[in-house]
């Protein structure tokens, strides 16, 4: 049987049960729900039901909680829930995106009131949290098992459901400004305007709009200096005066015949504060004077809703959104890259030239051979890229009754543009390196008049340099309604169908050729995919206590053919105090556009995140341990050894998908009054996962993986392949907990305490088909999920938000502690560094007065103790902090004032 011939079957039979379960329809069955309650449609089912049935293991956050807890992005939001790795957006050039359970950010649906958005528009896997309108959200659920069989084949980690508010009548305005305690930068303003005008219960008609922009200030590294000192540095094996040559301002360099880089400046004390002292007579660029803790960010969202009610049963309401983000990623000075067959080299004509006319000091054993130099170019300053990411998205939703039927249409349309910019500091390689050449420029301290003029004249700042485009066009319907009434109450069921288009298309322009220090050459992927589906879903009361859920989906892809995911899930309440969950259910990821369709290059396109040995060029170290090696004769140590190495990445033609099967078993108690415990055990079982091999695991076993590191005739690196591929399997599994309880009301006010962790028992990782699980539970292991980021997962053993609130009259206050448990660090350092990273508590508090008219003012202080971010020592992390789970900026004060009118 084909593809095509399966889908039909598959179909047939979704169709046959649905058509069943028709000729028993009861139309009595609808007058027994109480007219006095909300019937709602949550998040990881399409059926409507009273809205205190909340069976599914579902966290919903109130807008109000931003509020009370300082939060100023959705970032913020994201980076505290506790069954989230998401990394923080520090350094992440996609911007902000959620990852739940450690899954990965592709295997997390993120939804706008129960709809996709275009993805980013680069990797076109996942979606940019950053571009969603956060003043213009009621709240948003986080359904904490898979959902395939309900929203589509990615869905394998959870679903995030952003839910906007239905309608605004009057409006506010709401400025926020965060102030860093410490100098630099780091500090955030927003600001936000609402309004609306109509009543839909009198007026029959509502029209709102809102705008949202945020900005915060780049923070360098210099800023935050005592997080990556020499000092610490040093304590944890990765001292930056152990290294070796490479690129610094004044230059190394090396000749045809002495490959053991030197330095005309190192006896001087190279030139602060653009070099310090390395080792064996060389100069190292000193990461603290250009390095970025926090990259400068801008935001501004707008979010428009027209709804017209016909009557009680029937509205039609058309939604925009509109969501644009910019980063300004910095990086160190441009350097001098081999360009087009031209080297970097120095002849002895230049008066640049050691002991020349230049002044440049002279070097004992120079008799005139040309200089190959590996310089960074202090005079530019920071090489900088703008990445701009615009977001549109237009649904015009349908929505009503018709008969006993309660049914929900859409139209859906998105667009998602991602253009990147040369911004500051980036000039042609080849003009460099001729530059060079010819004496202009001094590679060996800052420029005179003339190369300063020759550098402007060689910028390519402010030019596009990659262009990406994806798409998303679809339209869904879901028709639900009761059939007949059963022992435990009525019999519900939901059909629906499912119809879409994405598109993705990446171009990496000609310039990227020229601008060697970018590492990138021009290159284009292009990719479309359909996807149709039928679902349907059954609720099935067989008593007052238990209640089944039984759902399924039939998916066809137009390139891998068709998949068919059911879903059971069960509820039961033997009394009005303890309640059992429970849910199974498969699910089928197809490998991103991107992934299957996007760029491919005969050779390197990137470097490595990390600093290693080149395994055959430095030899003799002990595995996965950088600078433990010993460059081999005719070899530069600045070039192969402790130094990040030439890496391929891109798309893979010969992906297939990746299959899950999952399953929750959970229960709630009120043990006392006012008190509410649950507990929810996830398990998730992963086949042929799509990934990248994690650096790491090159350099543990170079012997195993020798064929993917590619070298040219001469012996050189050419890049190690590092495309997406199948690995093995992956088994995770832990208990998520919530406690909520409030004291009895007393005359100083009301306190509420809440807390909301996660367990996690399993995170086992199978790189190849049939290979050995490998754990990952808190350490830093071989977990690679298809990530944006080169930073690895992190998978803590438990991590946990704890919220005390108050409130009394026009009063309230609420004390949040997020705390993730201690670590084992990377440890690819000599022995005697092997170390643990410390558990991380971060304390914040924030208060709120109401008592004026119109006026809501919240003040706050985020990282109460200025606790410092935890330190590690893996090679990934250049200061020495995960600045991927924490953020450097210290403690900070929050103030912000809501006008309403």
């Amino acid at each position: 049987m084909n593809k095509h011939t399966s889908s039909i079957h598959s179909t047939l039979v979704l169709s046959s049960i649905t058509l069943a379960v028709l000729t028993v329809m009861n139309q009595a069955a609808a007058q027994q729900l109480d007219a006095g309650m909300q019937r709602i449609e949550v998040t990881g089912s399409s059926i409507k039901r009273l809205a205190t049935e909340m069976a599914l293991p579902v966290s919903t956050i109130k807008a109000e909680e931003f509020t009370k807890r300082g939060m100023t992005s959705l970032a913020d939001v994201m980076m505290a829930l506790p069954q989230s790795n998401s990394l923080a957006p520090s350094n992440a050039g996609s911007g902000t995106n959620i990852n739940l359970r450690g899954l990965g950010v592709n295997r997390t649906l993120v939804l706008l009131n129960g709809r996709r958005l275009a993805n980013e528009a680069i990797a076109d896997g996942y979606a940019n949290l950053d571009v969603i309108p956060m003043s213009s959200l009621l709240r948003v659920e986080i359904l904490r098992d898979g959902a395939s069989s309900i929203y589509g084949s990615d869905a394998i980690g959870g679903v995030v459901n952003f839910i906007t508010k239905n309608s605004v009548e009057g409006g506010s305005i709401t400025a926020q400004y965060v102030q860093p305690e410490k100098s630099g930068g780091g500090d955030e303003q927003r600001l936000s305007a609402t309004f609306g005008k109509g009543k839909l219960a009198t007026d029959g008609w509502n029209l709102y709009g809102t705008i949202d922009g945020r900005q915060r200030s780049r923070l360098a590294a210099r800023d935050r200096a005592e997080l990556s000192s020499p000092e610490l540095l040093a304590s944890i094996g990765r001292s930056q005066t152990l290294a070796t040559g490479g690129y610094a301002s004044p230059a190394n360099f090396t000749t045809a015949t002495n490959k053991t880089a030197a330095n005309p400046y190192y006896k001087s004390g190279c030139a602060a504060p653009y070099s310090i002292q390395g080792a064996k007579n060389t100069c190292v660029i000193d990461s603290n004077e250009y390095g970025t803790a926090l990259h400068e960010t801008e935001q501004l969202t707008f979010y428009a809703r027209g709804t017209r009610q016909f009557s009680d049963e029937h509205t039609v309401s058309l939604d925009y959104m509109r969501g644009e983000s910019t980063i300004y990623s910095a990086r160190n000075p441009t350097q001098s890259v081999a360009a087009k067959g031209l080297a970097a080299r120095v002849p002895a004509s230049s008066k640049w030239y050691p002991g020349g006319a230049g002044g440049v000091p002279a070097v004992a054993g120079l008799k005139g051979e040309a200089l190959l130099v590996t310089w960074s170019v202090a005079d530019l300053g920071l090489a900088s890229n703008k990445d701009v990411q615009l977001n549109q998205r237009l649904a015009l939703v349908d929505e009503g009754k018709i008969g006993e039927w309660d049914y929900k249409a859409g139209l859906v349309y998105g667009h998602s543009k991602r253009k990147n910019y040369y911004h500051t500091g980036y000039v042609s390689g080849p003009g460099l390196n001729a530059g060079l050449a010819s004496g202009v420029l001094n590679p060996f301290g800052l420029q005179d008049e003339a190369g300063k003029s020759y550098l402007r004249d060689i910028s390519v700042d402010g030019q596009l340099n990659r262009d990406s485009t994806s798409t998303f066009a679809g339209f869904d319907a879901t028709a639900s309604r009761t059939l007949m009434q059963l022992p435990g109450g009525a019999l519900a069921m939901a059909v629906g169908v499912d119809i879409h288009r994405d598109t993705t298309e990446d171009t990496r322009l000609g310039i990227t050729n020229d601008v060697s220090y970018a590492n990138a050459s021009s290159s284009h992927g292009d990719g479309a995919r359909n996807v149709s589906a039928l679902y349907a879903e059954l609720d099935i009361p067989v008593s007052k206590q238990l209640t089944v859920n039984l759902a399924a989906r039939d998916d066809y892809f137009s390139d891998f053919g068709n998949t068919f995911n059911p879903k059971a899930s069960f509820r039961y309440e033997p009394s009005t105090t303890l309640m059992f969950r429970g849910s199974a259910n498969t699910g089928f990821r197809a490998p991103t556009l991107f992934d299957r369709y996007g760029y491919r290059l005969p050779g390197a396109n990137g470097n490595t995140s990390g600093k290693w040995d080149d395994p055959a060029l430095c030899p003799g170290g002990k595995p996965g341990v950088a600078g433990s090696g010993t460059a081999v004769a005719g070899a530069v140590s600045s070039e192969v050894c402790n130094v990040a190495l030439p890496k391929q990445t891109g798309s893979n033609d010969q992906l297939t998908p990746e299959t899950s099967r999952g399953w929750t078993l959970g229960m709630v108690v009120e043990p006392v009054k006012n008190l509410t415990v649950s507990l929810d055990y996830w398990n998730i079982r992963m086949k042929n996962m799509l990934a990248n091999l994690p650096e790491q695991v090159y350099f543990q076993d170079t012997v195993k993986y020798k064929d993917l590191f590619v070298r040219n005739p001469d012996g050189t690196l050419a890049y190690i392949k590092n495309v997406t591929m199948n690995l093995g399997g992956q088994k995770t599994a832990g208990i998520d907990l919530t406690a909520n309880y409030a004291l009895p009301r007393m005359d100083i006010g009301e306190f509420k305490f809440q807390l909301d962790g996660t367990y996690l028992t399993q995170f086992d990782n199978q790189l190849e088909k049939d290979s050995a699980f490998v754990s990952n539970v808190g350490r830093f292991g071989l977990a690679s999920n298809g990530t944006t980021s080169s930073f690895p997962i992190i998978t803590y053993r438990w991590k946990h938000t704890l919220t005390t609130s108050w409130k009394r009259g026009d009063y309230s206050a609420q004390l949040t502690q997020n705390y993730n448990a201690h670590y084992d660090d990377q440890n690819l350092v000599a022995a005697e560094y092997h170390r643990e990273i410390k558990p991380y508590s971060v304390w914040n508090l924030t208060g709120t007065y109401s008592g004026f008219k119109n006026i809501s003012i919240v003040a706050g202080i985020t990282n109460m103790f200025d606790e410092n971010p935890p330190v590690t020592n893996h090679s990934g992390y250049t200061f020495g902090y995960l600045s991927s789970a924490a953020n450097p900026i210290g403690r900070s004060y929050n103030l912000r004032m809501t006008y309403n009118f």
